[in-house]
């Protein structure tokens, strides 16, 4: 099994945006502001022109990056669930590619929650100090296998609310673990490029992930919330990047209200290109 990335940055802020590129902005926001409002008047000019309402646009969305990435899965490599919550842990701000390069080996050398809770803190912390924050990570790692074991007689909890109490465990790890561990689909996973992309294609105007999470559960098809994180993290890392994004090559150019060749603002930042 595998799967992808799940970190969030922060984009950095350019200029402050003038008044026209407010306006501009304000303009595209209120054209699909209400999930289920009718569009106003769209100006003549050439821009990407969204769906009429939010539902409509997470549609047409799904519908053509399924067509994009017929085969968008998880990257990071696991075996049982522990494994999963272990990697989905280590990947905040690291790269899949450096995951899998560290649990491979980790993976083989501790077998079950006992042996991480057990694991001195030294030698688990250079186990998996090419990862970023490795010292903290680590901790988390033996201070949740320690309450696995404790409390949930050496299983990994199959709720939302026994996840996050879990050390080192939040509401965006705790949905990848109920997704991919226990088939329970109760959320959308936000991470930064499906903060990014919800943003940047008009779904959303909210900046939190939570947030992110509550406006895309009322417009993303239900049957769709898993694999809708699925096709926004491969269609950011092929097109949709957070600096450049390719707009001349995206499926999505004609219904992005901040396709690069016609907007002034990139609206998953806010701020002008």
């Amino acid at each position: 099994m595998v799967l992808s990335c799940l970190s969030f940055v922060t984009v950095s802020p350019a200029n402050a945006p003038s008044h026209a590129t407010t306006s501009t902005a304000n303009h595209r926001f209120d054209r699909i502001a209400n999930p289920n409002a009718e569009s106003p008047t769209v100006q003549a000019e050439a821009m990407g022109t969204p769906r009429e309402t939010r539902t409509e646009q997470a549609a047409e969305i799904v519908d053509r990056l399924e067509e994009t990435y017929p085969d968008s899965t998880i990257s990071l490599r696991y075996s049982n669930r522990l494994e999963l919550l272990i990697a989905v842990i280590l990947s905040a701000q690291c790269t899949d590619e450096r995951v899998n390069k560290e649990t491979e080996p980790l993976f083989e050398t501790y077998d079950g929650p006992e042996d991480y809770a057990n694991a001195p803190q030294e030698e688990l912390a250079e186990a998996l100090n090419s990862i970023t924050y490795y010292n903290n990570k680590a901790e988390y790692i033996r201070n949740a296998c320690e309450k696995i074991v404790e409390e949930h007689d050496g299983e990994v909890p199959d709720t939302m609310s026994e996840l996050t109490d879990l050390p080192g465990v939040g509401r965006k790890t705790a949905n990848v673990v109920l997704q991919h561990g226990h088939d329970i689909v109760e959320g959308i996973v936000v991470d930064t490029h499906v903060q990014r992309l919800s943003r940047r294609l008009g779904l959303t105007e909210e900046s939190y992930p939570e947030r992110i999470e509550e406006a895309l559960i009322e417009i993303v098809p239900e049957d769709d919330w898993q694999q809708f994180t699925h096709l926004c993290i491969d269609h950011g890392r092929a097109i949709c990047s957070a600096q450049n994004p390719d707009c001349g090559d995206c499926v999505l150019a004609d219904i992005c209200p901040s396709e690069k060749g016609d907007s002034e603002i990139d609206l998953a930042s806010g701020e002008p290109w």
